[in-house]
């Protein structure tokens, strides 16, 4: 099994690039047909979701803006349950169609922050695309609209996810072991 270690801890491959980038396919194909005669604005959510949201607008053929957002909820393996606002959105979304680009939901404490700012900017629409859900771990609810993978409650590094600011390089995704 192919292993990497960041920090002092051990993680095992656990979804390859190869399976990233069909998932990333998959959910832009049903993006391309839902929103085939409207314009969208993405919302990317900083730094989890930047190679998520590269690839997958490279997929998008429909008409597009895009955006960033930066949060923080993470301190190591474990969610802190607290969301700081770090970078803020200052575009005018009202009356329009809105996709929250995520690396991850897990408590859905930091989407449920999001979800409540956006809503103030009166958006016709806000829908969320994330590349891994863990519906075990959530503490409020969240809808998913564009889910890549669910997965269980372990910690994954790589395609943009880190540990303390490491491992988001990695083409491919891994699991602590």
């Amino acid at each position: 099994m192919k292993q990497v270690t960041i920090e002092d801890k051990t993680f095992g491959i656990y979804l390859s690039e190869q399976e990233i980038q069909h998932a990333v396919q998959r959910i832009a194909n049903e993006i391309n047909v839902s929103y085939a005669d409207k314009k969208l604005v993405f919302i990317s959510v900083l730094n989890g979701a930047f190679m998520f949201t590269a690839d997958l607008l490279k997929k998008v053929h429909v008409p597009c803006e895009l955006s960033f957002i930066k949060l923080s909820s993470y301190s190591g393996t474990h969610s802190t349950g607290n969301v700081k606002e770090l970078v803020g959105l200052n575009e005018d979304l009202q009356g329009k169609d809105v996709i929250v680009l995520e690396d991850i939901i897990d408590t859905g404490l930091t989407m449920k922050s999001i979800l409540d700012q956006l809503n103030t900017k009166q958006p016709a629409s806000i829908r969320i695309a994330t590349l891994l859900f863990k519906p075990d771990s959530l503490k409020v609810p969240i809808n998913a609209d564009y889910i890549c993978f669910s997965i269980p409650e372990k910690f994954v590094v790589g395609y943009g996810l880190d540990l303390n600011g490491f491992g988001r390089n990695l083409p491919d995704i891994y699991q602590l072991i």
